[in-house]
């Protein structure tokens, strides 16, 4: 996913005005311009001589989430915590703040934490969709499908033909053993809005546990052709990779496997 500088405009709007010196002015645009043309590394270098050249500036939090983005997308995840965490000791509720650390901490491997930022979030925002699904697939995570389910359920109640509420209760199903209403959803979805990839994986990975690896492969297929040059979940590959496996196309197997590594592919990302 190419990261736009617009999305840094955006924060940088939503703090209240302040002077700033021509010099800081031209760092911050020379890191703008690196960010539109997506040389993130340059995009870094001087957008890290923006925070130092005005260290006491109201926006220096805002970058600080910046950065940490920017640093994500590099690979670069422990000094994007800091970047993040770095932001949240300024403003400790900011819900961009939170759900940029929430979801990379979910990335990561630290559900536990990512729940509490997610928390944190509701508690400011309580009818915020992205993070109640997003939450509840971390309970799922960690085995908590009453809690996971009181989160599908609060989305179906703010949205009742909410798209990821109904995703939710697919993985939800499928977490529990019944498949065939997780199937049941997938194919609603699939039949109501056919070009969703996250839609066409989890009814792959219904299917790796059904002992279906043909269908499996398909759907992973699919799902990898909806996202297109755009796609940044590595997981597609991953679940095509077990469902080639299954089907002894081992060449074609270990080539989707290192596509999600190139992708930043860990044991963490969730089923």
């Amino acid at each position: 996913m190419k990261i736009s500088a617009a999305v840094c405009l955006f924060l940088i709007l939503s703090v209240p005005a302040f002077g700033q010196s021509p010099r800081v002015q031209e760092l911050l645009d020379s890191s703008f311009v690196y960010l539109d043309r997506n040389q993130l590394d340059s995009a870094e270098l001087y957008l890290k001589k923006t925070l130092r050249a005005e260290p006491d500036s109201p926006i220096n939090p805002f970058l600080m989430n910046n950065l940490g983005t920017i640093q994500r997308r590099l690979g670069k995840k422990d000094e994007a915590l800091q970047a993040y965490t770095a932001a949240l000791a300024q403003y400790p509720k900011n819900p961009t703040f939170l759900e940029s650390r929430a979801s990379l901490f979910a990335e990561i491997g630290q559900p536990g934490n990512a729940i509490i930022d997610y928390t944190t979030l509701l508690d400011e925002r309580p009818d915020d969709a992205e993070a109640l699904y997003q939450r509840g697939l971390l309970y799922l995570q960690m085995k908590n499908s009453d809690l996971a389910e009181a989160d599908f359920n609060r989305m179906l109640t703010l949205n009742p033909d909410g798209y990821y509420a109904r995703l939710g209760f697919a993985s939800l199903y499928k977490i529990r053993g019944d498949y065939a209403e997780s199937e049941k959803i997938y194919n609603y979805l699939i039949d109501k809005e056919p070009m969703r990839p996250e839609t066409y994986a989890g009814r792959a990975e219904l299917y790796l546990l059904l002992d279906k690896p043909g269908k499996a492969s398909a759907d992973a297929t699919n799902a990898i052709r909806l996202a297109g040059s755009g796609n940044t979940n590595p997981y597609y590959y991953v679940i095509r990779y077990r469902a080639k496996l299954l089907l002894h196309e081992e060449k074609s197997a270990m080539q989707d496997l290192e596509k999600a590594r190139g992708m930043g592919y860990t044991l963490y990302f969730p089923l």
